[in-house]
Protein backbone atom coordinates (compact mmCIF):
# COMPACT_ATOMS: atom_id res chain seq x y z
CA UNK A 1 0.00 0.00 0.00
CA UNK A 2 1.16 3.56 -1.13
CA UNK A 3 1.68 6.45 1.13
CA UNK A 4 -0.13 8.59 -0.80
CA UNK A 5 -3.31 5.74 -0.48
CA UNK A 6 -3.25 5.47 2.94
CA UNK A 7 -2.42 9.46 3.33
CA UNK A 8 -5.92 9.79 1.51
CA UNK A 9 -7.64 6.95 3.53
CA UNK A 10 -6.74 9.09 6.37
CA UNK A 11 -8.14 12.35 4.96
CA UNK A 12 -11.19 10.17 4.02
CA UNK A 13 -11.05 8.78 7.64
CA UNK A 14 -11.32 12.31 9.17
CA UNK A 15 -13.77 14.05 6.42
CA UNK A 16 -16.20 11.28 7.58
CA UNK A 17 -15.27 11.03 11.05
CA UNK A 18 -15.77 15.15 12.01
CA UNK A 19 -18.69 15.95 9.68
CA UNK A 20 -21.47 16.70 11.68
CA UNK A 21 -23.51 13.28 12.66
CA UNK A 22 -25.76 11.91 14.93
CA UNK A 23 -23.01 10.72 17.01
CA UNK A 24 -21.62 14.55 16.84
CA UNK A 25 -24.25 15.64 18.12
CA UNK A 26 -24.97 13.68 20.37
CA UNK A 27 -21.12 13.76 21.60
CA UNK A 28 -21.69 17.53 21.81
CA UNK A 29 -24.89 17.15 24.39
CA UNK A 30 -22.92 14.21 26.42
CA UNK A 31 -20.39 16.95 27.21
CA UNK A 32 -22.64 19.69 27.61
CA UNK A 33 -25.08 17.67 29.97
CA UNK A 34 -22.61 14.98 31.66
CA UNK A 35 -19.15 16.13 31.21
CA UNK A 36 -15.30 14.35 30.18
CA UNK A 37 -16.21 11.16 31.97
CA UNK A 38 -19.76 9.93 30.87
CA UNK A 39 -18.40 11.69 27.31
CA UNK A 40 -15.35 9.40 27.19
CA UNK A 41 -16.91 6.30 27.67
CA UNK A 42 -19.77 7.10 25.01
CA UNK A 43 -17.08 7.83 22.58
CA UNK A 44 -15.17 5.06 23.13
CA UNK A 45 -18.21 3.02 22.43
CA UNK A 46 -18.87 5.16 19.69
CA UNK A 47 -15.21 4.62 18.10
CA UNK A 48 -15.07 0.85 18.90
CA UNK A 49 -18.75 0.61 17.40
CA UNK A 50 -17.63 2.14 14.43
CA UNK A 51 -14.63 -0.01 14.02
CA UNK A 52 -16.33 -3.45 14.48
CA UNK A 53 -19.08 -2.28 11.97
CA UNK A 54 -16.13 -1.62 9.48
CA UNK A 55 -14.72 -4.81 9.64
CA UNK A 56 -17.97 -6.70 9.24
CA UNK A 57 -18.76 -4.99 5.95
CA UNK A 58 -15.24 -5.47 5.03
CA UNK A 59 -15.67 -9.44 4.91
CA UNK A 60 -18.36 -9.45 3.26
CA UNK A 61 -21.48 -8.05 4.44
CA UNK A 62 -20.79 -5.07 1.75
CA UNK A 63 -21.79 -8.00 -0.82
CA UNK A 64 -24.51 -8.85 0.63
CA UNK A 65 -25.95 -5.26 0.97
CA UNK A 66 -25.15 -4.89 -2.75
CA UNK A 67 -27.15 -8.44 -3.39
CA UNK A 68 -30.08 -7.46 -1.47
CA UNK A 69 -30.83 -3.92 -1.77
CA UNK A 70 -34.13 -4.09 0.87
CA UNK A 71 -31.94 -4.97 3.26
CA UNK A 72 -30.28 -1.66 3.19
CA UNK A 73 -33.66 -0.06 3.20
CA UNK A 74 -34.76 -1.83 6.00
CA UNK A 75 -31.12 -0.61 8.31
CA UNK A 76 -31.63 2.33 7.46
CA UNK A 77 -35.19 2.78 8.45
CA UNK A 78 -33.91 1.37 11.68
CA UNK A 79 -31.31 3.64 12.13
CA UNK A 80 -33.64 6.67 11.40
CA UNK A 81 -36.12 5.38 13.95
CA UNK A 82 -33.17 5.10 16.69
CA UNK A 83 -31.91 8.59 15.97
CA UNK A 84 -35.50 10.21 16.25
CA UNK A 85 -36.02 8.62 19.47
CA UNK A 86 -32.77 9.87 20.60
CA UNK A 87 -33.91 13.49 19.37
CA UNK A 88 -36.97 12.93 20.92
CA UNK A 89 -35.39 12.32 23.98
CA UNK A 90 -33.15 15.48 24.08
CA UNK A 91 -35.99 17.41 23.05
CA UNK A 92 -37.60 16.75 25.81
CA UNK A 93 -34.97 16.59 28.48
CA UNK A 94 -35.68 18.73 31.22
CA UNK A 95 -31.93 20.67 31.40
CA UNK A 96 -30.84 19.46 34.73
CA UNK A 97 -27.64 19.13 35.56
CA UNK A 98 -27.91 17.07 39.29
CA UNK A 99 -25.93 14.12 39.54
CA UNK A 100 -29.22 12.07 40.00
CA UNK A 101 -29.69 12.33 36.21
CA UNK A 102 -26.32 11.04 35.11
CA UNK A 103 -27.83 7.60 35.34
CA UNK A 104 -29.31 8.35 31.92
CA UNK A 105 -26.46 9.35 30.47
CA UNK A 106 -25.06 7.51 27.07
CA UNK A 107 -22.58 5.63 27.93
CA UNK A 108 -20.59 2.99 26.21
CA UNK A 109 -22.82 0.61 25.06
CA UNK A 110 -25.40 3.34 23.60
CA UNK A 111 -22.45 4.38 21.40
CA UNK A 112 -21.53 1.16 20.02
CA UNK A 113 -25.58 0.36 19.23
CA UNK A 114 -25.74 3.92 18.12
CA UNK A 115 -23.01 3.49 15.31
CA UNK A 116 -24.76 0.54 13.99
CA UNK A 117 -28.02 2.11 13.80
CA UNK A 118 -26.45 5.50 12.16
CA UNK A 119 -26.89 5.58 8.61
CA UNK A 120 -23.77 8.10 8.53
CA UNK A 121 -21.49 5.39 9.68
CA UNK A 122 -22.98 2.28 6.85
CA UNK A 123 -22.54 5.07 4.33
CA UNK A 124 -18.56 5.90 5.61
CA UNK A 125 -17.86 2.06 6.06
CA UNK A 126 -19.55 1.16 2.47
CA UNK A 127 -18.42 3.88 0.66
CA UNK A 128 -14.86 3.94 2.16
CA UNK A 129 -14.10 0.17 1.34
CA UNK A 130 -15.82 0.73 -2.01
CA UNK A 131 -13.47 3.15 -2.93
CA UNK A 132 -9.90 2.58 -1.43
CA UNK A 133 -9.95 -1.19 -0.69
CA UNK A 134 -12.49 -2.79 -3.02
CA UNK A 135 -11.14 -6.54 -2.81
CA UNK A 136 -10.68 -5.64 1.57
CA UNK A 137 -7.98 -7.91 2.06
CA UNK A 138 -7.16 -8.56 5.66
CA UNK A 139 -3.90 -6.60 5.62
CA UNK A 140 -5.88 -3.63 3.96
CA UNK A 141 -8.95 -3.98 6.48
CA UNK A 142 -6.60 -3.45 9.32
CA UNK A 143 -4.73 -0.48 7.80
CA UNK A 144 -8.01 1.40 7.11
CA UNK A 145 -8.87 0.24 10.79
CA UNK A 146 -5.89 1.36 12.30
CA UNK A 147 -6.10 4.72 10.72
CA UNK A 148 -9.63 4.92 11.50
CA UNK A 149 -9.58 4.17 14.94
CA UNK A 150 -7.54 7.42 16.32
CA UNK A 151 -9.06 9.43 13.66
CA UNK A 152 -12.62 8.49 14.98
CA UNK A 153 -11.88 8.87 18.27
CA UNK A 154 -9.90 12.38 18.27
CA UNK A 155 -12.98 13.70 16.25
CA UNK A 156 -15.96 12.68 18.92
CA UNK A 157 -13.60 14.16 21.32
CA UNK A 158 -13.24 17.24 19.86
CA UNK A 159 -17.30 17.85 19.55
CA UNK A 160 -17.36 16.11 23.24
CA UNK A 161 -14.84 18.99 24.38
CA UNK A 162 -16.91 21.08 22.75
CA UNK A 163 -19.91 20.34 24.54
CA UNK A 164 -18.17 20.63 27.43
CA UNK A 165 -17.12 24.19 27.30
CA UNK A 166 -20.50 25.02 26.60
CA UNK A 167 -21.44 23.63 29.54
CA UNK A 168 -19.57 26.52 31.46
CA UNK A 169 -22.06 29.09 29.61
CA UNK A 170 -25.24 26.61 30.21
CA UNK A 171 -25.77 26.23 33.83
CA UNK A 172 -29.11 27.16 34.35
CA UNK A 173 -31.71 24.40 33.09
CA UNK A 174 -33.16 26.75 30.78
CA UNK A 175 -30.27 27.18 28.94
CA UNK A 176 -29.13 23.35 29.16
CA UNK A 177 -32.78 22.70 27.63
CA UNK A 178 -32.35 25.40 24.52
CA UNK A 179 -29.21 23.50 24.03
CA UNK A 180 -30.77 19.88 23.67
CA UNK A 181 -33.38 21.35 21.65
CA UNK A 182 -31.16 22.73 19.30
CA UNK A 183 -29.44 19.90 18.68
CA UNK A 184 -32.70 17.42 18.70
CA UNK A 185 -33.89 19.41 16.28
CA UNK A 186 -30.39 19.10 14.22
CA UNK A 187 -30.42 15.47 14.71
CA UNK A 188 -33.82 15.24 12.99
CA UNK A 189 -32.77 17.39 10.20
CA UNK A 190 -29.96 14.99 9.58
CA UNK A 191 -32.81 11.50 8.96
CA UNK A 192 -34.41 13.37 6.63
CA UNK A 193 -31.25 14.48 4.54
CA UNK A 194 -30.39 10.81 4.52
CA UNK A 195 -33.27 10.13 3.17
CA UNK A 196 -32.52 12.56 0.57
Amino acid sequence: MTLSLITSMALFAFAASFSPGPVNLVSVSNGARYGLSKGLSFITGATLGFILLFFVIGFGLHYVLAALPLLTQVLQWLGIAFLLYLSYQLFSDNGELSDHSEAKAPDFMTGALMQWLNPKAWLASLSGIAVYIPEAHTDQLLIFAGLYLPICWLSLAAWLWAGIVLRHYLQSPARMRMLNKTLAVLLAASCILILF
